[in-house]
């Protein structure tokens, strides 16, 4: 079993407590987390954007003026790309941005994510205890000032809590969310990882055994 120290806080001082990280392996694959995070924010784009062609425009269809004597071009309606109000020439047209990346590949992403924030002191852990019985975004924000969070985080909860994420959600640059939905773009996303109780027990149960050196790999080692 491999452990570490983090910084801990229980609602009366600061800390420290052991996180076992023997289920993150032991190599933070850099290459594997960009394709991990491209694919999320892909698959977040709507692609419904749309313009119209000139034969989807709504223009009359009589012939503007005469062929011949005007000296102008020949037109043979407004619905031109070149005329103000006229159809859009390759224009963008609705479309789907999806990448289907393996389960596989996500899960040694979120596993390497979380294996940086560890080898950069960035992850914290935060017994809720009584400062969390109601609602309470003062608590909140004395909760990551004790963890001496002082830029952005994400919150992970170990099951659904709406006490501590009504507590949590108004504060800036701070993003609330269960371990069970947890992906490696949730924790690049943010500077440090606030777990809450037992998250990480939750986090290990998902990401089970570590692939082998070599295996799972499409990027390289920091």
């Amino acid at each position: 079993m491999t452990e570490t120290k983090i910084k801990s806080w229980d609602g009366s001082k600061a800390g420290t407590s052991d996180l076992d990280i023997a289920p993150l392996g032991d190599m933070v694959k850099r290459r594997l987390m960009r394709t991990a995070v491209l694919a999320y924010e892909a698959n977040r784009r709507q692609g419904t954007v749309k313009t119209k062609t000139r034969g989807e425009v709504s223009f009359t269809e009589n012939k503007p003026y005469k062929q011949k004597g005007t000296g102008n071009a020949r037109r043979g309606d407004r619905n031109s790309p070149v005329l103000v109000g006229g159809g859009t020439t390759f224009g963008p047209r609705p479309r789907s941005f999806r990448h289907d990346t393996p389960r596989r590949m996500l899960k040694e992403a979120l596993r390497s994510a979380l294996l940086g924030k560890v080898g950069d002191d960035e992850v914290r852990a935060l017994a809720s205890g009584k400062q969390f019985e109601a609602p309470s975004t003062k608590a909140a924000a004395a909760a990551l000032a004790g963890l001496g969070v002082t830029g952005s985080a994400t919150v992970v909860l170990p099951t659904d809590n709406t006490t501590i994420y009504k507590s949590f959600r108004n504060l800036p640059r701070i993003d609330v969310i269960r371990a069970s939905d947890l992906n490696a773009h949730h924790v690049l996303a943010r500077e440090h990882l606030v777990l809450v109780d037992d998250a990480w027990s939750v986090l290990v149960g998902r990401l089970g055994q570590p692939a082998r050196r070599g295996q799972g790999d499409e990027g390289g080692a920091s």
